[in-house]
C-alpha cells in the first residue's frame, strides 16, 4: 500500500495544475472549481473552471478542498507520513487523565463530549483550535459554522439543529470524530485527514491525499498534541 500511494502521488506531482479547488459533494463526488461564494445562509455558488456556474442548497455540498497542488514538498510531507506517521502512536479514546490542550471556557463541555463518544479531550480541543480558535460564531467563506466548523451537511447528517451552540456543535464533532477514528483503525493521521478533506478522499487516494491544505491541517494539529506531551500535559502512554 505504502509504495503504491507514494508512487500515485508522484505521478499526479507532474499531472495536476499548479493550483485548483475542489468542492466535494455528500453524494461523493468531487469537482474542480475556479471559485466558490456564498449566496446567503442556505445557498453556495460554484464556478466552474471552463466557465459557467451553478447554485445549489449548501447541504448538497460536504466540504471545499483548497489548493490541490501536488508540489515536490507536498509530496515529500505525504511520504514523510505514510512512512512514519505525524501522530503519537497511541489511543484517541477518551480518558480522565488526558484533558482539554487549550483551556477555554468549553472545557466542560469538552470533556462530556469525549467522554460521552469516547474520543480523547486533548484532540477534541487541538481540532477546536485549528478549526475555529475557540469563536462559536465563526462562520468561513466555504459556509462552515461553529466551534468544529462544521458544514451544513455535516450539521445535518448529526443532527445538529444550530451549529452556533456550542454543545450541539462539540458534541456532533465528537461524534463525527469517533466515527473517523473507528472508520481508520484508530489511526489519528487519517481521521484528522478525513475531518478536513473528507473521508471519501482518502478512500481515493488509499491513504492522506496530496492537498497542501490538509497536510498542513494535520500537522498543525499533530504538532500541538506532540507540544502538549512534551509538557507533560497529557499521558505519552495509556
Amino acid at each position: 500500500m505504502r509504495r503504491t500511494l507514494v508512487t500515485f502521488v508522484l505521478a499526479l506531482a507532474a499531472a495536476l495544475p499548479a493550483s485548483a479547488s475542489i468542492a466535494i459533494f455528500t453524494d461523493g463526488r468531487n469537482m474542480k472549481i475556479d471559485s466558490y461564494r456564498m449566496i446567503d445562509d442556505e445557498t453556495m455558488q460554484l464556478v466552474m473552471k471552463g466557465g459557467g456556474s451553478m447554485t445549489l442548497p449548501v447541504t448538497r455540498i460536504d466540504r471545499i478542498i483548497d489548493d490541490e497542488i501536488a508540489t515536490p514538498e507536498v509530496v515529500a510531507e505525504v511520504k514523510k507520513i505514510v512512512e512514519e506517521g505525524v501522530f503519537p502512536r497511541r489511543s484517541w479514546r477518551f480518558a480522565e487523565s488526558s484533558g482539554p490542550i487549550f483551556k477555554s471556557k468549553f472545557d466542560k463541555i469538552i470533556v462530556e463530549a469525549g467522554r460521552k463518544f469516547d474520543v480523547d479531550a486533548a484532540l477534541i480541543s487541538a481540532v477546536i483550535k485549528a478549526e475555529s480558535d475557540f469563536n462559536p460564531r465563526e462562520i468561513s467563506n466555504k459556509g462552515a459554522r461553529g466551534l468544529m466548523q462544521l458544514m451544513p451537511a455535516t450539521a445535518q447528517r448529526f443532527g445538529v439543529t444550530n451549529s452556533y451552540d456550542p454543545e450541539e456543535n462539540i458534541y456532533a464533532g465528537t461524534r463525527y470524530l469517533r466515527w473517523l477514528l473507528k472508520t481508520f483503525d484508530g489511526n489519528a493521521d487519517l481521521a484528522v485527514a478525513a475531518y478536513n478533506a473528507g473521508e471519501g478522499n482518502i478512500w481515493k487516494y488509499n491513504g492522506v491525499p496530496p492537498f497542501r491544505e490538509t497536510v498542513n491541517y494535520i500537522n498543525r494539529i499533530a504538532r500541538n498534541i506532540r507540544k502538549a506531551m512534551d509538557s507533560k500535559q497529557i499521558a505519552e502512554a495509556r
